[in-house]
């Protein structure tokens, strides 16, 4: 069993349509295919959610027409064959009323929740179609029938198991089944969303659950770059990478694949391979357990981040001051991303501000609370242990000239990672 996850991008055209289904008919072994929503699609919906929040449902409405129109382009061009345009015809219809439906009804949560659903039910949708026109045998099965979280939002591994492999099993037929990225169900039984990680994270689960061979996330580039090609010039591919190093990567920065993503794959050792959906040939990236760890591997930067430093006299050889920190950015549901203490201060960053006016005020009776913005974490990715010599003097040479404002090294041997004005 391969799991095969394609991007919004690579299903962002009748063209790229094409192109998956030829990546996907390549694969003689027993698959499931797990697909995003079309490119810019996502977009489309949150903006019809937003409007109908602010009361505007003509402009809603508006919306939901126009994304009717660009779906019935597609069917035209993907699906020639009359009989299979008339079935993708009858759905689309279908699934217009479901938005209708929703945009004419008062705004709920929920409501926002299932109309950004609709974006992979209807990319999934297509690609069933267009198979069954190439006579490739094939079997749409939702996602909602076996992706499950809990009240928490947190994925339940062995319910998700429990269901898929009832629904495989069901089918002695097909070799070739198709699902969707992204959705699930919460523990009402609503129709919700894996956020972190979305389509990435689905794969992996899949993957998890399936006990398969390989995880494929196609994507539109040529797997995990040394460094920024938005940025860098003469980048290159890694052609291989330990899931610590492959973590750390995404986490800080690589835009390719979430740090969430590779948590199901890795707890179960399944080899994820990052591929170029329009260059199907080229090596991409291969994560797995037995990667050779390199001295350094890779380089990654993560924008918009915050720094806040608490400095206060009664840290002084006084022990739980940490953990109260702690549980204010806990109730306020944000995370940190780097720590540094001195005997009287705690600098630590966050990417997320939604909730900095109730974390400041959280902190205000720990001491004088100073928050910095606009900067950027660096992150060195590479077998980077204590007991190297040489590897740490290297890096900051090179940053000579360069301010600090923290540093992060010793939480692990894969990663050493500073922060600097992003300017």
């Amino acid at each position: 069993m391969i799991i095969l996850k394609f991007g919004g991008t690579s299903v962002g055209s009748v063209e790229n349509f094409r192109k998956v289904a030829d990546i996907v008919n390549r694969v003689q072994e027993e698959k499931i295919v797990v697909l995003s929503a079309m490119s810019g699609v996502t977009n489309t919906l949150v903006e019809i959610a937003d409007q109908l929040q602010t009361g505007n449902e003509e402009r809603a409405i508006f919306l939901v027409e126009n994304l009717d129109r660009k779906y019935r382009d597609v069917v035209r061009d993907l699906l020639p064959d009359v009989v299979m345009q008339e079935k993708a015809f009858d759905f689309l219809d279908a699934q217009n009323e479901v938005l209708i439906r929703l945009a004419e009804e008062a705004y709920t949560e929920n409501a926002a929740k299932e109309i950004l659903a609709q974006g992979e039910w209807v990319s999934t949708h297509l690609f069933h179609y267009y198979l069954g026109s190439l006579s490739a045998p094939n079997e749409l099965i939702s996602a909602l029938d076996f992706m499950r979280i809990d009240r928490n939002g947190e994925p339940e591994p062995e319910r998700i198991r429990q269901s898929l492999r009832k629904i495989l099993q069901s089918d002695s037929v097909n070799r070739t089944y198709i699902t969707q990225g992204y959705i699930c169900r919460n523990h009402l039984n609503e129709i919700d969303n894996l956020r972190r990680g979305g389509s990435d994270y689905s794969a992996s689960l899949i993957g998890a659950a399936a006990d398969a061979r390989q995880i494929q996330i196609w994507t539109d580039i040529d797997g995990m770059h040394n460094n920024d090609p938005r940025y860098v010039d003469n980048t290159f591919s890694v052609g291989e990478l330990s899931f610590d190093e492959a973590a750390e990567l995404a986490y800080f920065g690589a835009k390719i694949l979430h740090p969430q993503s590779i948590i199901p794959a890795k707890e179960n050792n399944i080899p994820v391979l990052l591929k170029n959906t329009f260059r199907p040939d080229s090596r991409g990236t291969l994560i797995h357990q037995g990667a050779e760890v390199r001295s350094i591997r890779a380089i990654a930067a993560k924008d918009n981040i915050t720094a806040i430093k608490i400095k206060s006299y009664r840290m002084l050889m006084a022990y739980g001051f940490l953990k109260n920190v702690f549980e204010v950015f806990e109730d306020h549901k944000t995370a940190i991303d780097m720590i540094t203490t001195s005997e009287v201060a705690v600098s630590l960053t966050i990417d997320d501000t939604t909730k900095l006016a109730q974390i400041k005020k959280g902190l205000q009776g720990f001491g004088t609370i100073e928050v910095d913005s606009d900067l950027s974490i660096i992150c060195i990715a590479g077998d980077i242990s204590q007991n190297k010599k040489g590897v740490t003097a290297s890096i900051f040479n090179s940053l000579k000239d360069i301010p600090i404002r923290m540093i992060s090294y010793g939480g692990s041997n894969y990663n050493l990672s500073f922060l600097v004005k992003t300017s």
